[in-house]
């Protein structure tokens, strides 16, 4: 039988055209992108999943939200571990337990949820549709929590694909992408950044800005880290953000004062906890002189917990201090820079300290989510300042007042052990001495 090389090369492009040609697809079809998930999760080849994988990405961002909460609920009940294999996957294990059988027992128990976003990953911009898909879901997921687990297994894949080992950290410049910095001013969630000249600012010779990049999201920034240069940890923001002036400048501290996660799908992935080790490193390398790390923290909620306080309870924790004296916190009329903020700083630094170690969540963990990120760090509380961001922001969040959290090299272990296994909360010697 002769072969003829044009007509077989021909019939391979003919299946190619086919198998990769773009289907028309009904925007917000339910039905359709269901059973385009069925196909999905089937075996039907490499070839076939990607494009498959595509229509499903491609017709998910035509959902209503509706459809996104329908489909939502579908995939989540679907696609759910089967609790009768399951059940016989155990017994199957205890009966002759060999690596085989453990292997058949964890992707049983696993369910076909994570398989089909394993799977929707092939599409081209995929991950990116699958962050975003997530971000659409834990908007839903306080009225819907039958859907938790969904999330589950979306925040254990994104632990994978968003390890810090594929990220690639980049010192962004005045010299970065202009793409990259528009979008950083977008991103900033801490310390708004108003135009390019603050911006600029930001990346001057006595700041450092780092930020980590994933290779599937280009030009997209994950989280990153703004640090201050200083002599001795940054006190307040307006010295941070204000004109550099100049001088011989001899800084001994970096001060971390903005962390800003980017991606709202990729909240309670763990990444600003690896930044910040890794920015250590970066600066020690570079500035040997940078011996003191520690930042400059907000404290979002406090107001808000503060206004709910009932007197008998700020008496308590006030001890000696008439509640009076600090009445006019509660006052809708309070106005930024109002003098008797200072004038009661001792009060003050007693509310808030009680605020960060004594008020815990289901878990005994302090309830402000940034003292807990920073306390499982490894960081102790080193100082309470009154008037460390005099704004309106600062005003709503903490009446003004932020924190320094201290990452003493030798210690961070040591207190990040303390932390989590004992909830121990550590404290300086000069905060002991005021509260």
């Amino acid at each position: 039988m002769k072969f003829n090389l044009k007509e077989i090369i021909s019939s391979i492009a003919d299946v190619g055209q086919k198998l990769f040609k773009k289907t028309e697809l009904k925007k917000n079809d339910l039905e359709t992108i269901i059973s385009l998930c069925d196909d999905l999760i089937s075996n039907k080849g490499a070839a076939f999943g990607i494009t498959v994988a595509r229509d499903i990405t491609d017709l998910y961002q035509t959902l209503s939200p509706e459809n996104k909460l329908l489909f939502f609920k579908k995939i989540n009940e679907k696609y759910k571990p089967s609790h009768t294999k399951v059940a016989e996957a155990i017994e199957n294990y205890q009966k002759t337990q060999n690596d085989k059988n453990l292997y058949k027992l964890s992707v049983i128990s696993e369910g076909k949820r994570r398989e089909l976003f394993k799977r929707m990953n092939m599409a081209p911009h995929g991950i990116s549709t699958i962050v975003s898909l997530r971000e659409d879901l834990l908007k839903l997921l306080n009225q819907n929590k039958d859907l938790e687990p969904l999330d589950d297994d979306l925040r254990e894949l994104f632990k994978s694909w968003f390890n810090p080992g594929f990220l690639k950290l980049a010192k962004i410049t005045w010299d970065t992408k202009a793409a990259v910095l528009e979008k950083i001013m977008k991103y900033e969630r801490v310390h708004e950044i108003k135009d390019m000249d603050e911006l600029k600012r930001r990346l001057g010779e006595d700041r450092r800005f780092f930020s980590y990049f994933h290779p599937a999201l280009e030009d997209e920034p994950i989280i990153f880290v703004q640090v201050a240069l200083t002599n001795g940890l940054g006190r307040s923001i307006q010295e941070i953000t204000k004109p550099r002036s100049d001088g011989d400048q001899k800084y001994d501290s970096a001060t971390f004062y903005s962390i800003s996660n980017c991606q709202e799908g990729l909240s309670r992935v763990t990444l600003g906890n690896f930044l910040i080790k890794r920015v250590v490193f970066e600066i020690q390398e570079e500035l040997p002189n940078i011996k003191h790390f520690g930042t400059l923290s907000p404290i979002p909620g406090f107001r808000d917990w503060f206004s709910y306080l009932e007197d008998g309870k700020i008496k308590n924790i006030l001890g000696d201090v008439p509640v009076e004296n600090i009445s006019f916190l509660k006052s809708p009329d309070l106005k930024v820079g109002d003098p008797r903020i200072v004038s009661n700083k001792v009060a003050i630094t007693k509310l808030v300290a009680h605020y960060l170690m004594n008020e815990k969540d289901k878990k005994k963990l302090p309830i402000n989510d940034v003292c807990r990120f920073h306390l499982g760090n490894g960081a102790i509380i080193d100082d309470i300042i009154i008037n460390a961001n005099v704004s309106e922001v600062g005003l709503n969040r903490s009446f003004g007042v932020m924190v320094n959290y201290l990452y003493e090299l030798n210690n961070i272990e040591k207190n990040h052990e303390e932390y989590i296994n004992n909830k121990t909360i550590i404290i300086s010697d000069k905060l002991k001495k005021i509260i």
